[in-house]
């Protein structure tokens, strides 16, 4: 019987090594969520964000490929990806 993926992560989690580098993560993983959520509410493609900030489909692809494997995109291009999806960027250390 197939797993979906919310089961696959609950039963990873119980592994405390996969859970500490789970953590690790945490900031990125939040932040591609909420980019993703943003485009989406915005009802707009990968291919539509890309034209609004003058790039191309691919470079806005790699933005959130990269997010999703722990790599972050330079700050003028999340304050781009915000501004065309409605949204301000705000970065905070607490």
């Amino acid at each position: 019987m197939s797993k979906t993926h919310d089961e696959m992560v609950s039963e990873w989690m119980k592994d405390p090594a996969f859970r500490e580098e789970y953590d690790k993560l945490e900031a990125e993983f939040r932040l591609l969520d909420d980019i993703l959520a943003a485009r989406n509410a915005a009802g707009l493609t990968q291919a539509q964000v890309a034209e609004r900030m003058g790039t191309t489909q691919s470079s806005v692809a790699r933005l959130e490929k990269g997010l999703a494997s722990g790599s972050l995109p330079s700050m003028s291009m999340l304050k781009r990806y915000a501004q065309v999806v409605g949204k301000k960027l705000h970065v905070r250390l607490i």
